[in-house]
């Protein structure tokens, strides 16, 4: 296939011009994908931390699931607002990663929890985040190996008819595995779009995405509010229908 990346695009007749009313494009988002389309969820994590960035995302005229932070001064606004014009919302569960160098969130799930200690702290998390439809883990290389917590955790989702997708910040996670044996409606991120903020750097990985859309049908990429991740969308996502691939929220890519 022709990969999506190239020097200088042209603006694709399948972008919508920008007079369009926002009605218009957002109801557009929740549209079923077509027979033999390859599916593509594309979830920006870290939301609710800049209210500019945030912003620039929203904006963004394509069905885009957002992650958003619990517990932090723009949580609810952010995840109002990107409900309010029609994006998808999740929250973006901080979890104890692996690393001692890597920073914790105020708030976390963390092993050696007890069981009603995780469905407590879960659920404040949520209250800060409304409208969530799913669930993603922050971090967690260290506790989504966690057998015990992940036991405690994925009841909970279930309760609340919450999906879950493992970032795969760790190649030993078994947080997948424990939400399918839980019944807990789940998947896992292929691939991640901007650990380089480097423009070429990011085309690249969006390109290595709609390989995967390829070969299996569907994808999940995570890329994050940065002003260089957003440009590169902004610049090739207006492309990807014509590669016969649907930008889709990741609740249609959950199982």
């Amino acid at each position: 296939m022709t990969l999506l990346l190239a020097g200088c695009m042209k603006k694709s007749s399948q972008e919508v011009p920008a007079k369009k009313k926002e009605s218009e494009t957002r109801s557009a988002h929740r549209g079923t994908a077509s027979r033999g389309s390859r599916r593509l969820a594309i979830i920006i994590d870290d939301m609710g931390n800049d209210r500019a960035d945030d912003d620039a995302v929203i904006a963004l005229p394509y069905p885009l699931t957002v992650s958003v932070l619990p517990h932090l001064p723009l949580s609810t606004e952010i995840a109002d607002e990107a409900a309010r014009r029609g994006d998808e919302v999740m929250l973006h569960l901080p979890m104890q990663p692996d690393s001692e160098t890597t920073p914790h969130e105020a708030v976390e799930l963390h092993p050696g929890m007890p069981a009603e200690d995780v469905r407590a702290v879960f659920a404040g998390m949520l209250e800060t985040v409304p409208h969530a439809s799913g669930v993603n883990n922050h971090e967690g290389s260290r506790a989504t190996t966690d057998r015990q917590l992940m036991d405690a955790l994925m009841p909970a989702l279930r309760q609340r008819g919450l999906f879950f997708i493992d970032s795969r910040t760790t190649a030993s996670t078994i947080a997948y595995d424990t939400a399918r044996l839980y019944g807990v409606r789940a998947a896992s991120r292929k691939v991640f779009l901007d650990d380089s903020l480097d423009k070429k750097a990011i085309q690249e990985q969006i390109n290595l995405a709609v390989k995967d859309t390829e070969h299996d049908g569907q994808a999940i990429a995570i890329g994050h509010p940065h002003p260089e991740t957003i440009a590169t969308l902004r610049e090739m996502l207006p492309r990807l229908k014509e590669h016969g691939i649907q930008l889709v929220f990741a609740s249609e890519l959950v199982h």
